[in-house]
């Protein structure tokens, strides 16, 4: 079957991805619906085929801890073209916690901020031309992010993108939740970076207007986030909390959905006709909000792309791709 265009979505195998993949597919069938994860144990593509009797879904292996695996996965992806017809929607979803010690790559960066924003950073930089003309971006940050809500994670601090990278002997004993929070900020501080950006090259391409938003799915109990966490904590977070999801709302915030809720708030961003144009938004769900104090640092968001561009090209050449305009 020929597809007119591709919906690619990281960690799409569990949980928020897996439920926006389902549904992307159903309401795309002409899409290729791509999930892109380190691995897919419960053969998550292959269930969703079934499910709609169809065959628009194929996993694809990616492991975003890994810069070798990320180029592997776009070379590949590259040599395929035009089996995979332009991205329409790129979904950076993926995400990873760690709440005990600090965990590092083999290449000695702190795992959380690697997974969760680096990775996502160069996939998004080097899978760049293949986007369709309207592509649209949507990266999934936290309400954690922002101290404002007390949501019961430490709050997120950044200074720079080389201490959250490497921390030094003043950050190594963070809590595993912190580095999280902080992630997630620098997810939304990517987010505006690059927006100022895409305006730039929609300002000097005719046709080019691609549009990148960050997304709070809410907190999502039963969700695959806590698989490294404790097993008291796993079977809280899998068993019990899922069934208390009304209570929970009533009793610290509304903002706490099902997968299944937050996928559909995730599908509606990546495809619906409300959205198309809209940029350099944070999205709680489906509404626009106001992100963290901090997320509106211009100063800390070109630190951040900055040392994300340095960190990642391999040379002046790259540098210069990475850099958009």
């Amino acid at each position: 079957m020929s597809y007119t265009h591709t919906i690619l979505i990281t960690g799409g195998t569990t949980g928020l991805g897996y439920q926006t993949a389902l549904l992307l597919a159903s309401q795309n069938p002409r899409n290729l619906i791509i999930i892109a994860s380190r691995t897919d144990k419960t053969l998550s593509a292959q269930a969703i085929n079934t499910a709609l009797s169809q065959r628009n879904v194929l996993f694809l292996p990616l492991d975003l801890s890994s810069t070798t695996s990320i180029r592997t996965f776009v070379n590949s992806w590259t040599a395929h073209t035009p089996a995979y017809p332009p991205i329409r929607a790129l979904l950076l979803n993926a995400a990873l916690q760690f709440p005990g010690g600090l965990h590092t790559t083999p290449a000695g960066i702190e795992s959380t901020f690697a997974i969760t924003h680096l990775g996502h950073a160069l996939l998004f930089y080097l899978i760049f031309p293949h986007l369709a003309n309207t592509a649209r971006i949507v990266i999934t940050s936290s309400g954690t992010h922002d101290p404002a809500q007390k949501t019961g994670v430490p709050d997120a601090v950044y200074t720079t993108a080389a201490e959250l990278a490497r921390p030094t002997a003043a950050t190594q004993g963070n809590a595993g939740r912190q580095r999280y929070s902080s992630a997630k900020l620098a997810n939304v501080l990517w987010t505006y970076a690059l927006h100022r950006r895409l305006e730039r090259l929609a300002g000097q391409s005719e046709g080019k207007h691609i549009t990148i938003n960050a997304f709070d799915p809410g907190l999502m109990p039963g969700t695959g986030l806590a698989r490294e966490s404790s097993g008291i904590e796993k079977f809280i977070w899998k068993s019990v909390l899922p069934r208390i999801i009304p209570l929970l709302r009533l009793l610290i915030t509304p903002n706490i959905h099902t997968p299944e809720e937050s996928g559909a708030s995730l599908a509606y961003l990546a495809t619906d006709r409300e959205v198309e144009g809209r940029s350099g938004v944070y999205f709680e769900g489906r509404k626009a909000v106001q992100s963290s104090v901090d997320s509106y640092r211009e100063k800390k968001q070109e630190d951040l792309w900055r040392w994300t561009v340095e960190y990642l090209a391999v040379d002046e050449g790259e540098k210069a791709r990475f850099e958009i305009v």
